[in-house]
């Protein structure tokens, strides 16, 4: 039976394939009493499903394809072995008992204590064994819950499938990465969340928001994504199905009347030149950068080196990363922010032997600066390596979410060690390499001279800046509906910060998503920005409209819409500024 569901689309365009549900089983235990009277039975239903997951992985072993590999044979065997160890089929049940719980309780009890023994291991390969744990645990879980005992196999997905998920954390997303789906669908999040914003590098139509998704939605239901609209069509009729893959074809023609763009300089009609740079999160990416013809790289995220790892990345690694994309890009400038970690972006808690408390409020906590700040030997290994990386082309060093003076002093002091050590080595680097901050805080932007004292250049993150100024919490889908990147206290921050900086002499940008939207172009150059850094594939889009803008026919406009409270007003004069 054919019915939609409606969520927010953080990834235009449409996507048309079957479902793949993702589970992250150990996360979504329930809790609930069991009468003393059921205890029984609920023994008894824990010992069916160890018993069930016993069963499928002899089925497993003795059906092994003869031309697999020897290690899969060993792979079932550790993990029978795991089964049928007492911490995971006995204690469980002294659990139920103790606890008088029910089942999945008692084993997420069970496992989350096994899981941390894990982490303090000190030895590589035994705390990789912590996989295997979980693994065998997510097994049993599924047949207690009912569910199909099929666990999805994300090595065997393609271009038609379209995964289904509760929650993706960034670094899922980039595990995923290597991967090839046709669409992502998630049951949380929301459009301005760390993860949407990595899901749209993958430039693949997504929506989140889709609560209940996963029981709505079964395995290999044709599925149709509209990004744009933030709508889930399950099981369409033929008709639908077919107005959907025109659509889709439509859309793909439009890409390719973009790309004839790409070698042609962005500047608006009255000839003022505006620079489109590129936002990239792995060297990888610059294969993109380079198809969209950016003009440079205006945010490498380095924070996604440090994840999906047991151990921190060495200077040498960092260094051949950060080199691979300078010299990739043959002189154009390369934007590198040091690693802005600690808030919804995590390495584990226990990575190569530095253990970080768990934050009750992680986005206002010791993250991006603050934490590198705090990690001097660390951000000394990333600092060198990116002034090595400097060398190679025009590299210019980011500070993320700046908030006080004292941390770009810290930071800069930093530096000075760190040219100090290589010099010491004999190592080269661009001695006069230019420093930059981000402003993602109020603070920043309303005391905008301390930094422009200080700076070389600044780059807005309105991403940041829009959760903090309106505390809304941008992982958080249950008040996603107040971002509002239109909101006046947004917009003025925004033009204030442009306008300090072009007053000052100051190169300022903007990295936020706002960049990169289409409908907010003309307004921003009509503040007065003339540098953007977006996703790869938003940068053609973006550059059309540069195109046909006028700036003398925007600035005043534009400027009026600072003025502005009432949502609707603000909403005609901006389709009065996009007219064409």
């Amino acid at each position: 039976m054919s019915f939609t569901i409606h969520g927010t689309g953080i990834c235009g365009g449409i996507a048309i394939g079957q479902a793949l549900l993702h589970s992250h089983t150990r996360l979504e235990a329930g809790h609930y009493q069991i009468p003393q009277s059921q205890i029984h039975d609920e023994l008894a239903r824990f010992d069916a499903a160890v018993a069930k997951t016993r069963a499928e992985f002899a089925t497993l072993r003795e059906n092994i394809p003869p031309k697999a590999p020897p290690e899969f044979e060993a792979f079932i065997d550790v993990h029978m072995m795991i089964l049928n160890d007492s911490l995971l089929s006995q204690v469980p049940r002294e659990i139920i008992e103790r606890e008088r719980c029910n089942a999945e309780w008692a084993l997420k009890l069970q496992a989350d204590e096994l899981l941390s023994q894990f982490d303090a291991i000190e030895d590589g390969y035994l705390r990789e064994r912590k996989a295997d744990v979980l693994q065998v645990v997510e097994r049993i879980m599924l047949t207690l819950g009912g569910q199909p005992r099929y666990v999805p196999d994300i090595t065997t997905a393609g271009q038609s499938k379209i995964l289904v998920a509760h929650d993706l954390s960034p670094a899922d997303v980039l595990q995923f990465k290597q991967h090839h789906f046709a669409s992502f669908l998630t049951e949380l999040g929301g459009a301005t969340s760390h993860t949407a914003v990595v899901a749209r590098s993958l430039n693949l139509p997504s929506v989140a928001s889709l609560h209940h998704a996963r029981s709505l939605i079964r395995e290999d239901e044709m599925l149709i994504v509209d990004g744009s609209q933030g709508v889930v069509i399950v099981d369409p009729d033929p008709q639908v199905l077919a107005d959907y893959r025109l659509r889709q074809h439509q859309i793909e023609l439009e890409r390719q009347k973009l790309r004839r763009l790409r070698s042609t300089r962005a500047i608006t009609l009255d000839g003022v030149g505006v620079e489109l740079h590129a936002n990239i999160e792995l060297p990888e990416d610059v294969a993109d950068v380079d198809e969209a013809g950016a003009s440079g790289i205006g945010l490498f995220r380095t924070e996604f080196l440090f994840m999906n790892r047991d151990s921190l990345p060495n200077e040498e690694e960092q260094f051949e990363a950060y080199r691979a994309v300078v010299e990739a890009m043959h002189g154009l400038p390369v934007t590198i922010r040091t690693y802005d970690l600690g808030s919804d972006k995590n390495v584990d808690g226990n990575v190569d032997g530095m253990e970080r408390p768990r934050q009750q409020n992680p986005a206002l906590g010791l993250r991006a600066i603050r934490l590198c700040l705090t990690e001097p030997q660390r951000f000394q290994i990333q600092l060198r390596a990116i002034l090595r990386a400097s060398h190679y082309g025009k590299v210019r060093l980011l500070i993320p979410m700046i908030s006080g003076a004292a941390e770009v002093d810290q930071t800069l002091t930093q530096l000075a060690i760190a040219k100090q050590t290589l010099a010491a080595r004999e190592q080269p680097f661009d001695a006069a390499l230019e420093v930059g901050g981000m402003i993602e805080v109020p603070a920043a932007a309303l005391a905008l001279r301390t930094f422009t004292r200080k700076l070389d250049f600044l780059s807005i993150g309105t991403n940041d800046l829009i959760q903090y100024t309106l505390a809304i919490d941008r992982t958080d889908d249950a008040v996603a509906h107040l971002y509002d990147p239109l909101h006046p206290a947004v917009l003025h921050l925004v033009a204030l910060v442009i306008s300090g900086a072009n007053r000052t002499g100051t190169p300022v940008a903007l990295c936020g998503e706002m960049a990169g939207d289409v409908k907010l172009t003309r307004l921003l150059l009509g503040l007065g920005l003339r540098q953007f850094s977006m996703h790869p594939a938003q940068i053609l889009a973006v550059k059309q409209e540069v195109l046909r803008t006028n700036l003398s026919s925007v600035r005043l406009l534009a400027r009026r819409m600072l003025r502005v409270a009432d949502r609707e007003r603000m909403r005609l004069m901006l389709e009065r500024l996009n007219a064409d």
